[in-house]
């Protein structure tokens, strides 16, 4: 709690101030202040590994009793395969069908007051009375400890959550977990030839989420962004087609875009900016928001939609309004995208730093000549191998942040930046290291594509000149 917590930290003051203290001096202070043993809390100091929390509810209607068993799983690391539950916290709600929460009596009766349950034991049951209707629970609330969290929570749970969750953290991890959900079953959908409607579910929390406004902008922009498709082929794992996800994921931006469009507008409206630029938190917030809706919209590939991108680019007065659409229009196949990479350079090709934007966004086109375009650009008057930010701005970006093109089903991405790794090798081995960090996942690639992304490594390998740096990176990456 604040009040023991706040004593022990005066009490380290009072102690050690001024002294080399260790950590074992410190929680002294803490036991010595609240009168708890710490002694099983220290194996967080000596236990590696992230433990896994895997949580189970049952509810029981006739005797009006929740039930949750919780186990602790710790990862087995080198020299620790035998290892001691852990003293974890972790604070839970249980909301009832009405949103509100019910109050945490235990069987004992007991109440836990603060909704912390204290883990001590690889196994634990808390049951819970006066629960009169099946709960829904929040767990991990205020990320209460450093742990993985695996639930059985339903789409209906996470639909709830999303609307009802006073618990901000957990109410966005409610939708990114939905989200995460319904892409990685469409991707599977896609793969088989077969069609879903999963995303309906998913749009229709979004829009009983977005609306209340007593949630700031800031918070409402990461609501309703989708998790990255790097995300999502992190989390498939294996077999990871960048095509089929890419697809998913702008199948599900589309369906939002179209479920949602009266509210999105509505919003993106809204967020307009009145009065001159400001810097301050909240007016980033509302850019960010209207950023977002103009992404969503953009996705339903109606002429409005892209009007309203050009119109937004076109009256933009700040470099994060600019930047957001010529991003958007750099993916528009009708005319307004090479308007707008022209106005773009024209108003920008003295600024060395702005023009990254403008090497960025090509980059990052998820257009078929995108490739193609990004070999002109290396050999743009504003372009160089010896600058760092150029090489980020425009390789770095097409082969970490376009997931589409690098991936290729040809395998010609991987041998541009193979190629490209070589050049900048000869000039600055540390970037071009660094640049080889694009293919850290190039095993969880489905066969086709991992066998032509080893290809592109080993033709760096093979490189008679190579540099330390870049040696020592591919021979790992192809090793391990």
């Amino acid at each position: 709690g604040r009040t023991k917590f706040r004593a022990g930290m005066d009490l380290y003051f009072e102690r050690h101030d001024g002294q080399a203290a260790t950590i074992e001096d410190f929680i002294t202070c803490f036991e010595d202040a609240s009168g708890q043993d710490l002694t099983q809390f220290k194996l967080w100091y000596t236990q590696a590994g992230t433990p896994e929390i895997v949580t189970k509810l049952t509810y029981d209607r006739s005797s009006k009793t929740a039930e949750i068993k919780i186990d602790q799983m710790q990862p087995a690391t080198p020299g620790q395969t035998k290892k001691l539950p852990l003293h974890i916290p972790l604070k839970i709600a249980l909301y009832g069908s009405n949103g509100q929460t019910f109050p945490l009596a235990l069987e004992d009766g007991s109440t836990i007051e603060d909704g912390v349950l204290n883990l001590t034991k690889r196994s634990e049951v808390f049951r819970f009375t006066g629960i009169t209707s099946r709960p829904v629970p929040s767990l991990l609330c205020g990320f209460s400890a450093p742990v993985r969290l695996t639930s059985e929570l339903s789409d209906r749970d996470l639909e709830f959550l999303m609307a009802h969750d006073e618990d901000l953290f957990n109410r966005w991890q409610a939708a990114t977990a939905y989200a995460m959900r319904v892409l990685i079953h469409t991707v599977s959908s896609l793969a088989h030839g077969r069609r879903t409607h999963r995303g309906a579910g998913y749009a229709h929390a979004l829009a009983l989420a977005i609306p209340d406004t007593k949630l700031k902008a800031a918070y409402r922009a990461e609501l309703l962004k989708l998790p990255s498709q790097s995300d999502v082929a992190r989390d498939i794992g294996r077999n990871v087609d960048p095509a089929l996800i890419f697809k998913a994921h702008r199948q599900l931006g589309r369906m939002i875009g179209k479920l949602l469009g009266g509210d999105l507008e509505e919003i993106y409206a809204s967020s307009s900016p009145r009065g001159a630029f400001s810097p301050d938190a909240k007016s980033a917030g509302k850019r960010a928001l209207r950023s977002t809706v103009l992404t969503l919209l953009s996705y339903r590939g109606e002429p409005d939609d892209s009007e309203r991108v050009w119109t937004h680019f076109c009256k933009a007065t700040n470099m994060t309004d600019e930047a957001h659409a010529l991003a958007l229009l750099a993916n528009d196949t009708g005319p307004h995208r090479l308007k707008a990479v022209d106005s773009f350079y024209e108003r920008w090709k003295g600024d060395h730093l702005v023009i990254d934007t403008w090497f960025a966004a090509q980059a990052q086109s998820v257009l078929p000549d995108c490739l193609e375009t990004v070999r002109a650009l290396t050999g743009h008057p504003l372009f160089s191998h010896a600058a760092p930010n150029k090489v980020r701005a425009l390789i770095g970006n097409f082969a970490m942040q376009n997931p589409l093109q690098f991936n290729r089903p040809d395998g010609a991405g991987y041998a541009f930046v193979a190629e490209e790794v070589l050049k900048i090798d000869r000039l600055n081995p540390q970037i071009a290291a660094r640049m080889l960090g694009c293919f850290r996942s190039w095993r969880a690639l489905e066969g086709g594509r991992r066998a032509l992304a080893k290809k592109a490594l080993i033709s760096v390998q093979k490189d008679g000149k190579l540099s330390r740096d870049v040696y020592e990176i591919v021979t790992k990456m192809l090793d391990g």
